[in-house]
C-alpha cells in the first residue's frame, strides 16, 4: 500500500517531516552538497549542530537548492560552551543564514545545561525557535529537566534503532507528547543489524534494501529519523521509503530484535570534556 510522507504533529501544534538529512561527521563541503541534493530529492528537514562545524555550509546548501524556506524544517543544536552565551541563538542563526530555526536543541546534558535550556525557552517565546528539544538527555538528566522546564520540549534526540528502541524513555515522555528523533538509526552502519534475517526477508518482499526497511520501521514507530550520508545515491535511496508499509506482524517481528544494545556509551568524563571543548566555527 502506497503511503506518502506525512508530517508528524508536535505537542505545540506545529508539524515536522518524518525524515530528514543528518549532517553529523560531514565536513563543510560534503554537508553543503548533501543538503543541496537532499532538498532537490524531496527532503524538507535538515539537522545540524554547532559542534558539527557545518552550519554555514548547511545554510549554503539550503540557498543553493532553491527550496522555499517556508516548506523547510531546520534543526540545530547549541553546544555546552554556548549555554551561558546570551547571543548563542542569534550567532547560530547567523551562521545558518536564517531568521529562525524550526527546532533548536541543547546538545548535551553538560556544563550549565539549565542555562542552555533557558536560552531555548527564550528563543521559543521570541519566535526565533518554532520548537525546542534536548539531545542525549536520558536517565537522571531527563528526570531533572522535567522538574525544571518552563516550556515542555517538542523533541528529544537520542540513539534509537531496532536493537535499542528506547522503551523506558518512550514510556517516560509519552504523556507529554514529546517526540523522539533517532540518531544512529541504522545502528551506525553495523553489519550485524543490517544482516538480520528479518530485514533480508522484508527487503526481498518489498524490493527494498535492509536500510530502507529499517528507516520505514522508524517512521512507523512514530520517530522522526535523520540518516546522514555524503553519498547522493544513498541519500536518494534513504528517501525512497514511502511506497510500502510494514504490517503489524512485521513490526512485531522487528520489535523482538530489541536487546537494549547501544552503540554509543557516554561517560561522565566525556560530559566534562564537552563542557570545556569549544567548536572552531567555519568562517
Amino acid at each position: 500500500m502506497k503511503k506518502a510522507m506525512q508530517m508528524i504533529k508536535l505537542n505545540n501544534g506545529i508539524e515536522c517531516p518524518e525524515i530528514g538529512i543528518g549532517t553529523y561527521m560531514l565536513n563543510p563541503g560534503d554537508a553543503e552538497n548533501s543538503v543541496r541534493e537532499a532538498l532537490k530529492t524531496g527532503y524538507r528537514m535538515i539537522d545540524t549542530a554547532n559542534a558539527y562545524v557545518n552550519e554555514r555550509a548547511c545554510g549554503r546548501g539550503i540557498r543553493e537548492s532553491g527550496a522555499d524556506r517556508k516548506e523547510l524544517f531546520i534543526s540545530t543544536k547549541l553546544w555546552p560552551t554556548e549555554y551561558s552565551n546570551p547571543d548563542a541563538v542569534d550567532e547560530t542563526l547567523a551562521r545558518l543564514g536564517l531568521d529562525y530555526a524550526d527546532l533548536l536543541y541543547i546538545h548535551q546534558p553538560a556544563g550549565n545545561w539549565l542555562a542552555g535550556y533557558r536560552l531555548l525557552e527564550k528563543a521559543y517565546r521570541e519566535g526565533k525557535a518554532k520548537s525546542i528539544g534536548v539531545s542525549n538527555f536520558e536517565g537522571r538528566y531527563i528526570g531533572e529537566l522535567m522538574r525544571k522546564w518552563e516550556i515542555v520540549p517538542q523533541f528529544i534526540q537520542v540513539e534509537a534503532h531496532p536493537y535499542f528502541t528506547q522503551k523506558e524513555l518512550r514510556s517516560l515522555i509519552g504523556k507529554y507528547g514529546i517526540r523522539i528523533m533517532s540518531w544512529y538509526p541504522l545502528g551506525h552502519g553495523d553489519g550485524k543489524l543490517m544482516d538480520e534475517p528479518v530485514f533480508a526477508e522484508l527487503a526481498a518482499k518489498y524490493s527494498k534494501s535492509s536500510a530502507q526497511i529499517i528507516l520505514r520501521w522508524h517512521i512507523q514507530m512514530g520517530f522522526a529519523v535523520i540518516p546522514g550520508s555524503r553519498n547522493v545515491d544513498h541519500i536518494r535511496e534513504n528517501f525512497n521509503i514511502f511506497d510500502f508499509q510494514l504490517t503489524e506482524d512485521e513490526m512485531s517481528r522487528i520489535a523482538r530484535l530489541d536487546r537494549g544494545e547501544r552503540y554509543y556509551h557516554r561517560t561522565e568524563e566525556q560530559l566534562a570534556q564537552f563542557a570545556a571543548w569549544h567548536p572552531v566555527y567555519e568562517t
